[in-house]
């Protein structure tokens, strides 16, 4: 029987968006994100992190310095009870990368490369899956891998446009009911 996952956006979800987080010192974990973790692994989700890394891509920070950080921030979901189960990234950037980081590639969101990876790796269904997101770019990758619930965060966007099943929510505590 296949699984189900939540997807959660990095910068914006997990921590606040201070723009270009890669050091400790600056991350900041977003109130509630372990609360809900905990009850979407008590439910039975595999938490996975699926997030855009611009940061890399225009020379901000290395992939050393990135995986550092996603290790400690591991340990502290590890910690609160709700294990990550693993951490996609895409380090590109099709216009402001640098070097063998100014390309497009299909795991930058929109794209669905990340999110089509977990689904193969977790033998995920997702269908039943959720994806939370505080950029119009999630949501479109959510709905373009066929995610069941679409979940906007903390962002007050016109996603109208976009079609599908979309859920507006203001904090993550919120996020729980549809778990």
């Amino acid at each position: 029987m296949k699984k189900k996952a939540v997807f959660l956006d990095r910068d914006g979800v997990i921590n606040i968006d201070f723009g270009y987080v890669h050091t400790i010192s600056a991350f900041e974990f977003c109130e509630g994100i372990f609360e809900f973790s905990t009850s979407a692994k008590k439910k039975g989700y595999h938490l996975i992190v699926v997030t855009n890394q611009a940061g890399i891509a225009r020379g901000y920070y290395s992939e050393n310095e990135f995986l550092k950080l996603s290790s400690w921030m591991c340990e502290q979901f590890q910690s609160n009870g709700s294990p990550i189960s693993k951490v996609y990234f895409s380090p590109n950037h099709p216009v402001y990368g640098l070097g063998k980081y100014k390309t497009s590639d299909n795991r930058r969101k929109p794209g669905v490369g990340m999110i089509l990876e977990a689904a193969n790796e977790f033998d995920l269904d997702l269908k039943k899956s959720i994806l939370i997101g505080d950029n119009r770019t999630d949501i479109i990758a959510g709905l373009s891998a066929g995610i069941g619930c679409n979940i906007l965060f903390g962002n007050s966007l016109d996603i109208s446009d976009l079609g599908g099943e979309i859920r507006t929510v203001s904090s993550l505590f919120d996020a729980q009911k549809y778990l």
